[in-house]
């Protein structure tokens, strides 16, 4: 079972989703400067009150990327040796964190300092983060993601393939179409994120396997060597 190395005591929770709370009133706000009298005291007439309507801003359209097929050789479970692997990330906390990943895949930084990958190629990779507070469980941080992800579900073409809790780890199997910005080629790809908790119930890493379609049974088989075996060492939290 995956282990969190140091015990921490989380100093808040992770922001997970901002919702926009504040907006116009729309039909109905009343323009006058007094609403309820004319300037000589008397009740104003109704005819006297002026109603507008807030315009709603239409989102422009994002057109849909039409997948292209990928008919590169597909990933096989048999072909796949495994070594451990360790680094470390920064978040909140700097996070050493070892676990197994597919021998021959390339360690890569981020540009994003609490996570890591490990490359295949462009196309198929390893993500692991970490450095976050271990403050929630695996079933919010899955729903979180799919906060994220539902607004992308046309213009990106996201389809959910499962989404599983045991408690202890949550898993998320989607394919979608990346943005050109990501992949100048429309190509189809399949993600599995899964959050894994330690002993205190909270998620302690994120990890996330893409591939191609045809990938399915060696990306599960990754996922779940990296996952069993992770384990997450905190050591110094970030100065504010």
């Amino acid at each position: 079972m995956a282990r969190r190395g140091t015990a921490l005591l989380a100093s808040g929770l992770v922001a997970v989703i901002a919702v926009g709370g504040a907006g116009g009133y729309g039909v109905g706000w009343l323009t006058a400067a007094d609403r309820s009298t004319t300037a000589t005291g008397t009740p104003a007439p109704l005819g006297q009150l002026t109603l507008v309507s807030t315009p709603t801003p239409t989102p422009t359209p994002v057109a849909p990327r039409t997948p292209v097929p990928d008919n590169s050789k597909p990933l096989l479970v048999d072909d796949l040796n495994y070594r451990t692997r360790t680094f470390k990330v920064q978040g909140t906390y700097e996070s050493e964190i070892s676990l197994k990943v597919p021998d021959g895949w390339v360690y890569t930084p981020q540009t994003e300092k609490d996570t890591a990958r490990f490359n295949e190629t462009t196309k198929r990779y390893l993500r692991v983060q970490g450095g976050f507070p271990i403050t929630r469980p695996p079933s919010a941080s899955m729903a979180a993601k799919i906060h994220d992800l539902d607004p992308l579900v046309k213009s990106q073409q996201v389809r959910y393939l499962s989404k599983v809790d045991d408690g202890h780890m949550a898993t998320l199997t989607y394919e979608w179409v990346p943005p050109e910005n990501l992949a100048s080629v429309p190509i189809l790809r399949r993600v599995m994120v899964r959050w894994v908790a330690d002993d205190s119930g909270n998620v302690m890493v994120e990890l996330g396997v893409t591939g191609l379609p045809q990938d399915a049974k060696a990306l599960k088989a990754i996922l779940d060597h990296a996952s069993a075996s992770v384990v997450r060492e905190d050591t110094t939290a970030t100065p504010s």
